[in-house]
């Protein structure tokens, strides 16, 4: 396992403290390529991986949803081009040794949450999702969606792109919905369950059409985490660590050592299935003296959360 922290492209201090806390692998969101506009184009990658690699930093993964949208993820015109940018970026990636991109599948509103300052332990604070605040929230602009518009462009999606990431040597890593819950505003998500992964990776039966095994959501499925693990094998390649209290209806993100999950065992099962790919702290409370201008992606969690990790991956080996 390759513990890994979600990086800026430019360097700043971040990097720095990536560096000092012995984490060499950097996560990079496509929105922050560039001017977020072309994260596609072969020169911006370019000198994204020789910045990080002259510093001694890899580039394990990108994620995030460009360069592709809605259009893509509904069948609606306009997702020929976004899939042909696509393959292109495959390419791009795989010529310069990129060997994870994660993405998603949720249409509308992607990561919802209907509090992002819930105190928690010591004061901090963290991000909570309760249904009974969404009951009377308008439907999305895009609604209605139903699921068998989202499952079949997936499905087109899979074929034409699968194929380029292996030419390519690039993993793909799908996200769970956020929250994985069934239906969002009027808007339907089917990334919702294990049941629905196994699905997908009957779509297409590669390990290149794979997972972004995030834990938090898995547990807010029901799921028993380890045996999850175990269940998807060499399909995960990619891993978001960290746990929530609750359902998929209401759930609360805790710090990483004081959720419901197991996480030596996690732990334990990703070294069973021989994964040996990037892991990054995900959703950390915000802690004393930070801004919490970007919940859930303050610097100190991230932090705490890598030494506990690190102590896990010791103390398994």
């Amino acid at each position: 396992m390759e513990p890994s922290l979600i990086l800026p492209p430019e360097r700043d201090e971040r990097w720095d403290l990536a560096k000092q806390v012995g984490v060499e692998t950097a996560v990079v969101h496509t929105l922050e390529i560039g001017d977020g506009s072309r994260p596609w184009q072969y020169d911006e990658l370019l000198a994204l991986t020789r910045e990080f690699r002259d510093y001694g930093l890899d580039v394990g993964v990108i994620e995030g949803c460009v360069p592709i949208s809605d259009d893509t993820r509904l069948g609606r015109d306009g997702r020929t081009e976004e899939i042909e940018r696509f393959k292109q970026y495959l390419r791009h990636l795989g010529s310069l040794d990129v060997p994870v991109v994660a993405y998603d599948w949720m249409a509308g509103e992607r990561w919802a949450r209907t509090s992002t300052a819930l105190p928690a332990r010591g004061g901090s604070l963290t991000t909570a999702y309760s249904d009974e605040f969404m009951e009377d929230a308008p439907e999305q602009d895009i609604a209605p969606v139903r699921a068998d518009e989202l499952w079949g462009a997936l499905e087109y999606f899979l074929n034409e792109v699968v194929p380029v990431a292996e030419e390519a040597g690039v993993k793909l890593a799908l996200h769970p919905d956020d929250p994985p819950i069934e239906n969002l505003r009027g808007v339907d998500r089917i990334i919702t369950s294990p049941e629905h992964y196994e699905r997908v990776m009957e779509m297409y039966d590669s390990e290149h059409n794979g997972i972004t095994f995030c834990q938090g959501n898995f547990a807010a499925m029901g799921a028993d985490i380890p045996e999850t693990i175990r269940r998807f094998g060499d399909r995960i390649n990619f891993v978001h660590f960290r746990d929530v209290e609750g359902t998929n209806g209401q759930f609360v993100e805790t710090w990483h050592d004081e959720g419901p999950t197991d996480m030596r065992a996690c732990v334990q099962a990703y070294r069973d299935i021989g994964f040996d790919g990037p892991v990054r702290p995900d959703h950390v409370p915000t802690m004393a003296g930070e801004e919490n201008s970007n919940p859930g992606y303050m610097t100190l969690g991230r932090l705490y959360a890598t030494g506990y990790l690190k102590g896990l991956l010791e103390a398994v080996e």
